[in-house]
């Protein structure tokens, strides 16, 4: 449910875009409903997560700079900044603190052996960084219309994926974590 609310803000940007064809448009509105978004998660909880903050200051931004100069280029570039600042973080994190990000972020729910978390780590390396490099190659290739159908369908799409290939993934190593009971 998190990761639909988190896709909220896109789905009102590619309705906007389908209702008036025009990415600039799509692009305003999507600065109230991050805006929104914020608001609403701080509501709740009181707190508002780093990545989501910072995913929130970049769509800010180039959403921002694409309405002052009339430039889709910015809003089209964020996917691929905000992928490759994550896939870095994830990549550098254990320098910092000695446990990978994907531990930080699971570690109190899911109990793993080290070298576990660092395939954990390094498939949401891998994962992030392919993203960033797919959005390139989309709206380079493709018309701004696909693009969009790529942002919201394309991208939320191969993210469901992955997500279900790493809880599959967890669970495989969880059942060989647990102890056995006795017969």
């Amino acid at each position: 449910m998190k990761l639909l609310f988190d896709f909220l803000p896109i789905a009102i940007f590619f309705a906007v875009y389908h209702l008036t064809g025009d990415i600039i448009s799509a692009t305003a509105i999507l600065i109230p409903a991050t805006v929104i978004q914020l608001g609403v998660v701080w509501w709740r909880q009181r707190r508002i997560e780093k990545m989501l903050l910072i995913t929130s200051i970049i769509v800010i931004a180039s959403a921002g700079a694409t309405i002052a100069f009339r430039d889709p280029a910015f809003i089209q570039w964020k996917p691929t900044v905000i992928n490759a600042l994550f896939g870095v973080a994830f990549l550098f994190s254990p320098l910092f603190g000695g446990q990978t990000l994907a531990q930080r972020m699971m570690g109190k729910a899911v109990s793993l052996p080290a070298a576990v978390w660092r395939r954990l780590n390094l498939a949401w390396v891998l994962f992030f960084f392919a993203m960033a490099i797919l959005n390139v190659f989309v709206f380079t290739h493709y018309d701004e219309a696909t693009w969009v159908d790529f942002k919201l369908f394309g991208m939320l799409g191969l993210t469901l994926l992955f997500v279900v290939g790493q809880a599959l993934f967890l669970a495989r190593h969880m059942s060989r974590s647990t102890p056995e009971e006795p017969s």
